[in-house]
């Protein structure tokens, strides 16, 4: 990720020190922060100072590696991590793997280098999987092509490049003109504060819209491709994101566009048969009712605030994955292929 032409990634380990770019600051303020113990990289998943659900998995991998180096307890660690925030499967899958990664282990030694290490693969398993998923999904962009995103699924959600910013990225690095619709993303704003910015800082042609503003650039014509991320992807092919991509992806469908998700294989979880399994956060009122303090409403009336919703595979025209480009009809030979990477722990 770039920022004053210096390149980041949105979480990393320094000398066995971890640290992270506080999303939460942004777009005002780019600031890295350290978290020192297991209860503050709890504390930056749960109010989203990282957030996105490759980042999430992550910083809870590199977090949960160093508690177990610490002879913290591996147990509660993981629980407490665990419990973070429910919707992103790549949070339980980063935990897994450097849980898996110990229990082949019999000293302390080997328990500590083993953590480091499967926290480490997993992170950077992440960032190759987005760059490959960048030249997947910059096939699908033509010169002059109009592009909708919603929520944030840049580097900073991601470790690096992203999953639906890395086509635009190579889009945009292959010499193609392309011009990026950002929603805002109510109510965390994620788009306006998080996705502009990473475009702003790649020199990307863009400009943020009002969550209910899409519709009327598609009925215009005015859209002719739609990427999201995605947090969590059942076997059927439905699809957990931030909450607004059912709409978007339904107005889509309605107006013959074409609409893509774009995820890395830690975000696939063949346990869950549907949608209908996917566990929904439920996030506090206050983030609708206020921002930064300021009170939106009168104070007389509460909120819903759930953060995710389910989009159904049908309305979904493809998948944008480290291995290719895959649409439902194929989705059996992806499953297979996210097994044997699973398996072999690599891309």
């Amino acid at each position: 990720m770039r920022y004053q032409d210096k390149d980041y990634q949105t979480v990393w380990l320094e000398n066995g020190r971890l640290f992270i770019i506080d999303q939460n600051q942004l777009p005002f303020e780019f600031t890295i922060i350290e978290l020192h113990d297991i209860e503050q990289v709890y504390e930056a998943i749960k109010i989203m100072k990282v957030r996105g659900a490759p980042a999430i998995g992550a910083v809870a991998a590199l977090g949960y590696a160093l508690a177990i180096g610490k002879g913290e307890d591996i147990h509660r660690s993981y629980q407490l991590l665990l419990s973070s925030r429910p919707t992103a499967i790549d949070l339980q899958n980063g935990l897994d793997f450097v849980k898996q990664a110990i229990a082949r282990q019999i000293t302390g030694a080997g328990i500590k280098a083993a953590a480091i290490g499967a926290a480490q693969q997993f992170t950077d398993n992440i960032a190759n999987e987005c760059l490959l998923i960048g030249k997947y999904g910059n096939e699908l962009i033509a010169d002059n092509c109009r592009i909708l995103t919603h929520c944030n699924a840049g580097a900073l959600a991601t470790v690096d490049y992203g999953t639906a910013l890395a086509p635009m990225r190579e889009a945009h690095y292959a010499g193609k003109n392309i011009f990026v619709y950002v929603d805002e993303t109510r109510p965390r704003l994620q788009g306006m504060r998080l996705t502009a910015w990473e475009l702003a800082q790649e020199g990307i042609d863009h400009a943020i819209i009002a969550d209910n503003a899409a519709g009327y650039y598609m009925q215009q014509g005015k859209i002719d491709l739609v990427i999201t991320g995605a947090d969590r992807i059942a076997r059927n092919g439905d699809i957990a994101n931030k909450i607004g991509t059912y709409s978007k992806a339904v107005l889509a469908k309605e107006n013959n566009i074409p609409f893509y998700i774009a995820a890395p294989f830690s975000t696939f979880y063949r346990q869950l048969l549907s949608g209908r399994d996917i566990p929904i956060e439920e996030r506090p009122a206050e983030e609708v009712l206020t921002f930064n303090g300021v009170a939106l409403s009168s104070g007389l009336s509460g909120a819903l605030n759930p953060a995710f919703d389910i989009t159904k595979a049908k309305y979904i025209s493809g998948y944008i994955t480290p291995a290719g480009i895959f649409n439902k009809k194929d989705f059996d030979k992806l499953w297979e292929m996210n097994i044997k990477v699973q398996n072999s722990g690599q891309i």
